[in-house]
């Protein structure tokens, strides 16, 4: 048995525009180069069909291509260098809880686990409809495949966390808050280290960019002043997790690793 950590491009949205591009080029034929319609109509629509054509045809390979990339099984393995990334930098003692806020397939969850057997850690997500692939089962059937038993999934809110202050000696994230609507995401990133313990360490990953968070560096700032021990925003985009290309055409620019302890 072997894990299966899914796709964070979902195949069915890949599949999903690529029948939007055949659909818009079957009418871009039919009512565009034949007699079906003629003089002023069928230059519009020949032009509509045409530019939806061209459109649904160049996000469909830039997601296929992002498809590639990210595949567990495939020759870059984006994800699974992120995630191994990630996990490089929890550390717990034994007896010690950890969180992982949004963890999707159990990806995340489960690779710090078995970096950690004398720990034990709880994943949390909201499973959405967009991500209709990723749910709690499939994260109990990956922690399986790996023989990982210090592992826990629940459903949960990352904006509210049903947790009391100071749980866990470590609480760990990649790639969620960005996905959450709000105009105020730095809330967000406290919610998560409130339920940290004085001493606990935090590996929290996403795209930091300043429009979807404001300027970080005031937040970094902000923590230090709070009393954090040790603040750290380090860009992944520079080669440690993609090459600064690969950040630009993903759509990925901005993504570093806030890392720290309270």
């Amino acid at each position: 048995m072997k894990p299966d950590y899914k796709n964070w491009m979902p195949e069915g949205m890949v599949l999903g525009t690529l029948a939007g591009t055949l659909v818009c080029l079957a009418l871009f034929i039919v009512f565009g180069c034949t007699g079906l319609v003629s003089g002023t109509a069928k230059t519009v629509l020949f032009v509509v069909f045409l530019v939806a054509t061209v459109i649904c045809a160049c996000v469909t390979i830039w997601m296929a291509l992002m498809y590639r990339a990210f595949d567990y099984n495939g020759r870059r393995k984006m994800s699974k260098q992120i995630i191994e990334g990630i996990a490089e930098y929890v550390k717990l003692p034994d007896g010690g809880k950890c969180l992982d806020v949004g963890c999707g397939s159990g990806a995340l969850t489960i690779a710090c686990a078995k970096r950690n057997p004398n720990a034990s850690f709880v994943g949390i997500d909201r499973w959405g409809k967009e991500y209709a692939s990723f749910n709690k089962p499939l994260c109990e059937r990956n922690a399986k495949a790996e023989n990982v038993n210090n592992v826990s999934f629940r459903q949960g809110d990352a904006t509210k966390l049903d947790f009391a202050d100071g749980t866990f000696d470590a609480v760990t994230s990649n790639y969620v808050y960005h996905n959450i609507p709000s105009k105020d995401r730095q809330t967000i990133l406290l919610e998560t280290l409130r339920t940290l313990k004085k001493g606990g360490t935090f590996a929290l990953h996403d795209i930091f960019s300043k429009s979807k968070y404001g300027d970080m560096q005031v937040f970094v700032k902000k923590l230090k002043d709070m009393g954090y021990e040790k603040v750290d925003l380090i860009d992944t985009t520079s080669g440690r997790f993609m090459t600064p290309f690969e950040a630009k055409w993903m759509g990925l620019s901005g993504s570093a690793l806030l890392v720290g302890r309270k």
